[in-house]
């Protein structure tokens, strides 16, 4: 039986691989906000289960079966974020959390319906794909972090990390958000990068810049 618990694991692992990290056992403490007992315990089952496996250097790694079933919750929570900015008009970076609390008691009958109603292949309101890209997927696709571009004109927000809701709304309220437009003016020395969104100078440490995918429209577009 797959629980509330198992898919949360199951999820976050999935999460974290597409944030480009090496997911063991502190890295899920650190997720779910649990205990590293009881992480333990949790991985325990799921290698029991046949939907982990643990490397003999604790890296945890989903196994078919159970990328399956996170990717499946990751496409109701993206459907989720969808429907709440979409039909509902609730701010970008409110439904993140919304959509963490609503995933597991979507009924398949109503997850089809969104599908009907929403379609499949956009972005969610902070520009990901509902497939969980991992970093190198991104970058095949063009984009870049801001921590790894040049300065120079004509960025455009592609997509930003949505787990961290004090990062979105710090975000929001400087006008970055998907689909900005701005120019990174310089990479500071104390690590920081000075960014320009519309007419407004704004300053952010790299902990921001290594959240938000950038990419550059041909010169013709703009």
């Amino acid at each position: 039986m797959i629980t509330v618990s198992k898919e949360d694991y199951l999820k976050a692992i999935l999460e974290a691989e597409g944030e480009g990290e090496t997911v063991i056992s502190a890295t899920l403490a650190h997720w779910l906000k649990v205990s590293p007992p009881a992480v333990t315990m949790a991985v325990r089952r799921l290698t029991k289960d046949g939907l982990v496996r643990v490397n003999a250097d604790g890296r945890v790694r989903l196994t078919a079966a159970g990328r399956r079933i996170a990717r499946k919750l990751t496409e109701r929570h993206h459907l989720i974020e969808r429907m709440l900015t979409e039909i509902f008009g609730m701010a970008w970076y409110q439904v993140h959390d919304e959509a963490e609390r609503l995933e597991h008691a979507v009924s398949p009958a109503f997850e089809s319906r969104l599908v009907a109603k929403l379609g499949r292949g956009r972005p969610c309101p902070h520009g990901n794909l509902s497939e969980m890209e991992s970093p190198a997927s991104r970058r095949r696709r063009g984009l870049m972090l801001l921590s790894e571009a040049e300065p120079g004109p004509n960025y455009v927000v592609s997509g930003i990390y949505e787990r961290d809701r004090n990062l979105l709304e710090f975000l929001e309220a400087r006008g970055v958000r998907p689909g900005t437009r701005l120019n990174l003016l310089e990479r500071n020395y104390d690590k920081t990068f000075s960014i320009k969104a519309g007419s407004r100078p704004i300053v952010l440490g790299r902990a921001a810049a290594e959240r938000i995918w950038l990419w550059r429209p041909p010169l013709h577009s703009l």
